[in-house]
């Protein structure tokens, strides 16, 4: 994240979690009995679900004539899987407010579904349930095809989907996405997916919509993450979104490296945790994005050794809520090329296998206090004041040219 990007958990991370499953409720009032209504409403939803699935407008306009131009505009979605699961009915007569949890599946591309709460509103006619309206709950992201009509571009391990967006400048992501995911492979190894997929909203406002956050929390960010961190096989499948204002006025070598990093966030995804510190998880990533580029310190880090030329570099490794865009521009970017240099370190003095473990040592514990001391020890043989020790040090020798 950052003035740069964003990626997934905690403070600076978008997390995108399952909802609670509550009880079924219903209100008296109705001619058909609660159990009855709720099981009415569900096939509805069932019908709806199948008609998403099939492409078939016809039975889907039957369900009711909300968003009648849905199916059109989702149309190059290569959908595997769409169903809805009634959580919470509320109201009473002929018209209802519905909770229900939505999942789907993008063929060839998502081991788990994506999660996503819906509120929908249906009225009862002629003994008959019809879907009225249909809206991301309060909170909740919308869909992409909720923005437009989707232009999907497929690459070798990519696919592109993108609303109000040329598709030659897809074509371009999804370019860059393919090479992102071998590039992500050689340094993690292929216990992940290998796999991404890329969201282009036609705006930074359709990028907050997306996110279901106001516009202006991405101001200059390019690039963000969703997913579940911690995640296993039911966790939420990882989307990454790009902001096409910010990403768009990048160079070809920013942009690279912004898909890499974001890349590297889905790649880890499933081992990184609540006690996973964004200094690690952040700093993995720039450091995956950096890798093999040729940079050096200080082409990378501009901001931290500006600090440090003057005499201020940072005494301890940042926090997470160093990693939230305040304003600050010059904050934000000197705690990603801290924990960029801190992952650098241990993967030049360790080497990379031991930077790979160390991350899944973190991760693996159940609580932020201790965790990373613990996997210090375990893993490299040093307690973090050593460690933050030796990184100041590394940061001055590295930056003080």
């Amino acid at each position: 994240m950052a003035g740069r990007r964003r990626a997934v958990s905690g403070a600076g991370r978008i997390v995108a979690l399952g909802a609670l499953l509550v009880g079924l409720s219903g209100c008296g009032g109705d001619a058909a009995p609660p159990d009855s209504r709720t099981d009415a409403v569900q096939r509805v939803l069932d019908r709806r679900a199948a008609a998403v699935l099939e492409k078939d407008a016809a039975a889907y306009r039957a369900t009711g004539g909300a968003d009648p131009y849905l199916l059109l505009d989702m149309a190059a979605v290569p959908l595997d899987s769409w169903t809805y699961k009634l959580t919470r009915l509320d109201g009473s007569g002929s018209r209802v407010s519905a909770s229900a949890e939505l999942r789907y599946r993008v063929d060839g591309y998502d081991e788990a579904p994506v999660v996503a709460e819906r509120t929908l509103t249906l009225k009862r006619e002629d003994g008959r349930w019809r879907v009225v309206d249909d809206e991301p709950a309060e909170k909740s992201g919308q869909q992409l095809w909720e923005q437009g009509k989707v232009t999907a571009v497929k690459g070798a391990h990519s696919l592109v989907l993108g609303v109000g967006q040329q598709r030659s400048v897809l074509a371009s992501y999804a370019e860059l996405s393919d090479d992102a995911v071998p590039a992500v492979t050689d340094a993690w190894g292929t216990g992940w997916a290998r796999k991404v997929v890329v969201l282009v909203p036609k705006s930074l406002e359709g990028m907050g919509g997306l996110l279901g956050s106001p516009a202006s929390a991405y101001q200059g960010i390019a690039a963000v993450t969703t997913g579940e961190a911690g995640g296993s096989g039911s966790a939420p499948a990882d989307r990454v979104i790009i902001n096409p204002e910010a990403y768009g006025v990048l160079g070809a070598f920013g942009k690279q490296v912004v898909l890499t990093h974001e890349t590297a966030h889905v790649a880890t995804r499933a081992v990184t945790s609540p006690a996973t510190p964004l200094w690690l998880s952040e700093g993995y990533a720039d450091w995956t994005g950096y890798r093999g580029t040729g940079r050096t310190a200080g082409q990378a880090a501009p901001e931290l050794q500006r600090a440090v030329q003057e005499g201020t570099p940072p005494a301890t490794l940042p926090e997470d809520a160093d990693f939230g865009f305040s304003g600050d521009s010059s904050k934000l970017a000197q705690a990603y090329e801290s924990g960029w240099l801190a992952c650098r370190m241990i993967a030049e003095r360790w080497g990379e296998a031991r930077l790979n473990a160390f991350f899944r040592a973190v991760g693996e514990h159940k609580q932020r206090t201790g965790a990373v001391d613990s996997a210090l020890q375990n893993v490299l043989g040093i307690d973090e004041k050593e460690f933050v020790a030796r990184w100041r040090t590394y940061v001055r020798d590295q930056l003080a040219d």
